[in-house]
């Protein structure tokens, strides 16, 4: 096998993150080939474009997210596969999600500063959760009295909604222009939103379904089409924060 040509690479590759089931990074690829035999990063980035082209017609793609390069069932097909499990996929609040995009725009941020925003407090059970599952971490401590956590996301974050940076996050400007996606696997009425109603406890039970394979643009469209609708412009905390600095 040539390994310098990206054709004969593509299905090797093909075959290495097929078997992994998980990211792997151009560092790791790398390190399964014998040093006699070991493409250049510039050799693999060319065997994963071919290979990237030749899924472009499959129920499947090649998705390169923080924690590598790795081959997924596309999003629309998300319902289907996921019946072949038994188990739901998961729900979460809204309360639980808008924590989530603010953390993920606004990070690092304290949970006093979240509750600013969304105008109620955090159950502690929100937080709890998404340091469980590895979307957010703690990355310090605010130099005020009490010194709040600060919160971040994770790789683990980046990951879940196919995402290589923070700099992939959809602008909020252009999300609340943007109508749900035809195709959206929200529009199974298995996978719909709960009624919504008024009042605080209410904001606690309104739950989506979020699949494993969905994009962080889907998740705040569906956010901003709630009743309430997601607090995308975060004028609340830039009014403090101007406030604070004036004093």
């Amino acid at each position: 096998m040539n390994y310098t040509d990206p054709k004969q690479l593509a299905p090797l590759l093909e075959a290495i993150l097929l078997a992994a089931g998980r990211p792997l990074t151009l560092e790791r690829l790398a390190e399964l080939f014998e040093e006699y035999e070991r493409p250049e990063p510039a050799h693999l980035r060319a065997g994963l474009a071919v290979l990237g082209g030749s899924c472009r017609k499959r129920g499947f793609e090649l998705k390169e997210v923080a924690s590598g390069y790795r081959l997924q069932v596309r999003e629309q097909y998300a319902p289907w596969v996921g019946r072949l499990w038994e188990e739901r996929p998961p729900r979460y609040s809204r309360a639980m999600l808008e924590t989530l995009a603010l953390i993920a725009y606004r990070q690092p941020i304290t949970r006093g500063e979240i509750e600013e925003v969304r105008g109620v407090a955090v159950n502690s059970q929100i937080v709890k959760t998404l340091l469980e599952r590895d979307w957010i971490r703690v990355v310090g401590y605010r130099d005020v009295p009490g010194r709040p956590a600060m919160f971040a996301t994770t790789k683990t974050f980046l990951d879940y909604f196919d995402l290589r940076s923070l700099d992939q996050l959809p602008p909020l400007a252009e999300v609340r222009q943007l109508e749900p996606e035809p195709a959206s696997v929200l529009e199974d009425p298995e996978l719909s939103l709960a009624a919504l109603g008024g009042g605080e406890p209410k904001d606690e039970e309104d739950t989506l379904v979020i699949p494993e394979r969905t994009s962080f643009r889907t998740l705040l469209t569906e956010l901003d089409a709630m009743e309430t609708g997601l607090k995308t412009d975060f004028d609340d905390l830039r009014q403090a924060a101007d406030e604070e600095d004036e004093g």
